[in-house]
């Protein structure tokens, strides 16, 4: 996902096996066709999913790749077989204890298993004022994200996945 002129290259193949590679792929979708909440996180589904809703309290997996600038940064998406990488899961509404980045925790919020979304995380909602390593401060982000399931129990409390 590269953002140039106000523009998001992703590719609509939305059965792509990695979200890397169809982001590289490059088809176009305008940043005017993203959504906006009143917080400045933008998105767009490429792919809505037909699984479950991730709803704050849910014990969510995702894979993701965050670039700055067009390059990773960031990515659940390296390592050994066939899906590439580890999947990253974390309590969807915990982003203020720290355990996740603010952006990712509320992009996800309303996908559904299967879904893949395209969020532009404002500083705010990224790293600020601060940066982080080679991200500077007041850096504006892309984050490819697909979720991939979610865990919670019979009475609602979520559950942790446990990588095995």
């Amino acid at each position: 996902m590269i953002s140039v002129s106000g523009v998001v290259y992703a590719c609509d193949d939305a059965e792509a096996v990695s979200t890397s590679r169809r982001a590289l792929r490059g088809a176009k979708v305008p940043e005017s066709d993203f959504t906006t909440l009143p917080n400045g996180l933008k998105y767009y589904d490429l792919k809505v999913g037909q699984g479950a809703e991730a709803v704050k309290g849910s014990r969510v997996a995702v894979h993701y790749v965050a670039k700055w600038r067009g390059i990773t940064f960031m990515t659940s998406r390296q390592g050994m077989g066939v899906g590439g990488g580890t999947p990253y899961g974390f309590d969807v509404g915990e982003s203020e204890r720290g355990n996740v980045l603010k952006g990712l925790d509320l992009g996800v919020q309303g996908m559904r298993v299967g879904g893949q979304r395209l969020l532009i995380v404002p500083p705010e909602l990224a790293y600020g004022k601060k940066g982080i390593q080679e991200i500077p401060p007041n850096a504006t982000i892309e984050v490819d994200v697909e979720l991939l399931s979610i865990k919670q129990s019979p009475f609602g409390t979520a559950v942790k996945i446990v990588e095995g």
